[in-house]
């Protein structure tokens, strides 16, 4: 079996590390996916070379593909996050308020509509409430 060798910005367990904590699982979730213990798993994302046989096995605990587990980086992540949140029309910087500092309107109904929805609304709860007294 030979050990796989990833580039030298990012070592082998520095990206377990990183799928690790996308996936959302702490390392002792980890640990007991792979039946050893955290500390177990913290020397192991210390690992500069993981061979292929482990690294299958901890693909397989983190839910990922072992092809997606070797081509991970971080730069990825953060230019598919950017682009996700571009794309979407939402920033860090804004939460949702557009530049102009007001809140941006997604109802497509008029105000009329709204109030008569709203009315037909109150009144069948109303008679479900006169329904529910009179038993």
């Amino acid at each position: 079996m030979e050990d796989l060798e990833f580039a030298t910005t990012q070592h082998a367990g520095h990206k377990v590390s990183g799928v690790r904590r996308l996936v959302g699982i702490s390392q002792k979730d980890l640990a007991d996916r792979l039946g050893v213990t955290k500390q177990a798993v913290s020397k192991l994302e210390q690992s500069e070379k993981i061979n292929d046989e482990r690294l299958d096995q901890i693909a397989g605990a983190l839910g990922v593909t072992t092809e997606g587990l070797k081509k991970f980086n971080n730069e990825s992540v953060i230019y598919y996050t950017n682009n996700f949140y571009e794309n979407c029309g939402v920033s860090a910087t804004n939460g949702g308020v557009m530049a102009t500092g007001k809140i941006e309107n997604n109802n497509h109904f008029s105000i009329e509509q709204a109030e008569k929805l709203f009315e037909m609304l109150l009144k069948m709860d109303k008679e479900k409430f006169e329904e529910a007294k009179r038993k």
